[in-house]
């Protein structure tokens, strides 16, 4: 027997809310990714770390807030604790290993490629984990091409974001580079709930039981608190809220990721020497 699955049981206010948290997670991570471009590299590493936190809790977050508002109505849907928590860890490591390759190799070429790749595979890794998480009276089933082409979604688009973070032109950029990654995380959601269906071992009417709501809430408070938390970072460093007002471009070395910037109160490099005995063919005119 089908179960009848209603992913919007509060209308449109878990998937606006879903999309704004993964909006905020995006623009906090993807601005640390940006900021990291703009330090040296002994501070390189702390950025990618926070910005990795940033997008994992937002993903995360923005898949349980949407979760919020689905049900099947034959059978209450519980969540296993440990799968749900592992599935947040998950989306921060494999997020993580992709914003560090963009952070250190530049967000082009075979660097962006493979970072929005693994980054957009975190997405829809988290996603099913998360799913993988769901207990209920019945088994969860999909049709593969859907799954396929939510991945997709993820991968493109999480290219794009990281591509449009590595570009270094200041906070509007940043802020639409975050609005590519929550649509990447919440097309990518809505597309993989529209592969699932819920074949249900048996059913004796509807069963009572905590409403979703009630049993996510609780587990959202540390990544919520968190994502506040970095937000307080980022408004307080001028450079994350205004670009870059104090550093000056530098031509593109090896090593330096591209569109990377000198480190503020640096001494420029020193004049050659000229040899001693060589003496300038001009001399000062007398006034």
């Amino acid at each position: 027997m089908q179960g009848t699955v209603d992913g919007f049981s509060y209308g449109v206010v878990t998937p606006l809310v879903a999309y704004l948290m993964a909006c905020l997670g995006g623009a906090l991570g993807l601005r640390c990714t940006t900021r990291s471009m703009l330090v040296a590299r002994s501070s390189r590493p702390a950025w990618l770390a926070l910005g990795a936190a940033a997008i994992g809790s937002g993903i995360w977050t923005m898949h349980f807030v949407a979760m919020m508002g689905f049900t099947v109505r034959e059978t209450p849907v519980h969540y296993d604790k440990s799968t749900t928590y592992a599935s947040l860890g998950l989306a921060i490591v494999m997020v993580g290993i992709g914003i560090f390759i963009v952070g250190y190799r530049g967000a082009t070429g075979t660097a962006l490629f493979t970072g929005g790749t693994i980054t957009g595979l975190g997405v829809a890794s988290m996603h099913y984990l998360g799913m993988a998480g769901m207990r209920l009276n019945g088994k969860l089933e999909y049709n593969t091409l859907t799954v396929a082409a939510s991945v997709v979604i993820a991968v493109v688009a999480a290219t794009a974001a990281l591509w449009a973070a590595g570009q270094v032109r200041g906070f509007l950029w940043s802020v639409g580079a975050s609005l590519v990654m929550g649509l990447a995380v919440s097309g990518m959601h809505y597309t993989g709930m529209a592969a699932l269906s819920i074949h249900l071992h048996g059913t004796a009417g509807t069963p009572a039981g905590d409403s979703p709501a009630a049993l996510l809430a609780p587990m959202l408070i540390g990544p919520l608190a968190f994502l506040l938390l970095a937000g307080v970072v980022v408004m307080f460093d001028p450079l994350m809220v205004m670009g870059k007002p104090d550093f000056t471009r530098v031509e593109h070395k090896p090593g330096v990721p591209a569109g990377g910037v000198a480190h503020p109160g640096r001494r420029p490099a020193p004049r050659p020497v000229r040899p001693q005995g060589h003496h300038s063919s001009r001399t000062p005119q007398n006034r």
